[in-house]
């Protein structure tokens, strides 16, 4: 099962829209899970992140407009955003933290947020 991001879209400034993504098991089970995103050209950057608890941690670019939430009992991960600037436009994916830092982590489909007018 692949890594699938979904509610990605064009939306003008201030908008909203939100995200989810589905987990495989073995992922999911590795208990905090986060968002990232990259433009082209540019580094990947994480965005938020959620355990099971939840503790929750986010960018601060993002604090304030985004929020993360997950269902355990879907292996799935959400991404509401708010208040969306042309800056938030980029390639969303989600995975977990512990393969993302330890550079194991395997990329799968992302989803794309335009933000303009």
């Amino acid at each position: 099962v692949q890594l699938q991001a979904s509610g990605g879209g064009l939306v003008q400034p201030g908008g909203s829209l939100n995200l989810s993504c589905v987990l495989p098991e073995q992922i999911f089970s590795l208990n905090q899970m986060g968002w990232y995103r990259q433009v082209p050209g540019k580094e990947r950057e994480f965005v938020a992140s959620i355990t099971r608890t939840p503790t929750l941690h986010y960018a601060e670019f993002v604090k304030g407009r985004f929020h993360i939430s997950r269902d355990n009992s879907k292996n799935t991960i959400y991404l509401e955003m708010t208040n969306l600037q042309p800056a938030d436009t980029a390639v969303y994916y989600c995975n977990a933290p512990i393969l993302v830092q330890s550079k194991a982590a395997t990329w799968g489909v992302g989803t794309l947020v335009t933000v303009s007018s």
